[in-house]
Parts: structure tokens; C-alpha cells; sequence
């Protein structure tokens, strides 16, 4: 999962500029020589492949993911990630329900981009967001790939 950061005063947009995945599901050999005629579709190191046999045995591959962006199926961005701390309701020895930080933070979605089927076109960059004040902030891009298997990413800008 990479970005490119565009800082411009106290703003900054993100730009996806590419997603890799090594996915293996089923061995494509094997599934060559115990296939009948028909077409099954399989993913071999991160490209999803159409195996077609004929009646005469003639096997064709068609590979169904041309770009890295064929993969992708929605992703966001949470631009302050680090701003809304994770809280949990725990009960103590003296059996009272008290609040807790996990020590992690929860995702906001401030903006998002997804394939739809009347506009299967993805932005690959986002709207420029606008920091109130300067200073380090953390920004968290997850990107869910077309099986529905989430990546995230966290960049740190620093805004003057």
C-alpha cells in the first residue's frame, strides 16, 4: 500500500499510487491437469486468472487483473487518526464499571473512494483536507481489496 502526500499550507490530500498483493489460492498446475472442459477462476501471486478448457484440452489463461488498481475495491482515509482513542467498559475489583483506553484508536472515515456498479471508476486522490493548527499529525489510509481483506497504512505529516 503506498501514497503520496501533498502538504500545501495547513493542508493535504493523499494520492494512492499503488497496492500489491501476493494472494495464492489453488495451484494452477494441478488445476490444469484435473480440470474437465470449463473455466475456473484462480489467483496465483496476486493476479486472478481465468483457466478456460476446451473439449480437445486446450487450456487458455486469461490474467483478470491487468493494474494494481484492479484489486482495490474501496478505500479511506482518516486525516486525525490518532483523535479519537479507543474506550472500553471494564468492571474493577470493587465490581464498578470503569472506562479504559485499549491503547489503540478508532478509524473515521473523513473521506472514502469505492467502485459502485453504475461507477466502477475509483479517485486515487483525496480531497485536501484542512488542519486547523500546526503540528504532527498521524493519518491512517485503509484500502479493502475485492475479496474484502483490509490493508491499512499510517502516514505522519507534519503541517507548519
Amino acid at each position: 500500500l503506498n501514497t503520496k502526500e501533498k502538504i500545501k499550507g495547513k493542508s493535504v490530500t493523499i494520492e494512492l499510487t499503488d497496492f500489491v498483493t501476493h494472494y495464492t489460492q489453488d495451484d494452477i498446475e494441478e488445476l490444469q491437469q484435473s480440470m474437465r472442459s470449463g473455466s475456473k477462476v484462480v489467483i496465483e501471486d496476486g493476479q486472478i486468472i481465468k483457466v478456460e478448457k476446451d473439449k480437445n484440452g486446450i487450456i487458455t489463461k486469461t490474467i483478470l487483473t491487468k493494474d494494481w488498481s484492479d484489486w482495490i475495491d474501496y478505500w479511506a482515509i482518516d486525516f486525525n487518526y490518532e483523535d479519537k482513542k479507543e474506550i472500553i467498559k471494564i468492571k474493577n475489583e470493587e465490581d464498578e464499571t470503569v472506562e479504559q483506553w485499549t491503547g489503540n484508536y478508532l478509524f473515521e472515515n473523513e473521506w472514502q473512494s469505492f467502485r459502485t456498479r453504475k461507477n466502477p471508476a475509483l479517485e486515487f486522490i483525496s480531497i485536501a483536507y484542512e488542519y486547523k493548527k500546526a503540528g504532527k499529525y498521524k493519518v491512517m489510509v485503509k484500502v479493502v481489496d475485492i475479496l474484502g481483506i483490509d490493508t491499512s497504512k499510517i502516514i505522519e505529516v507534519q503541517i507548519k
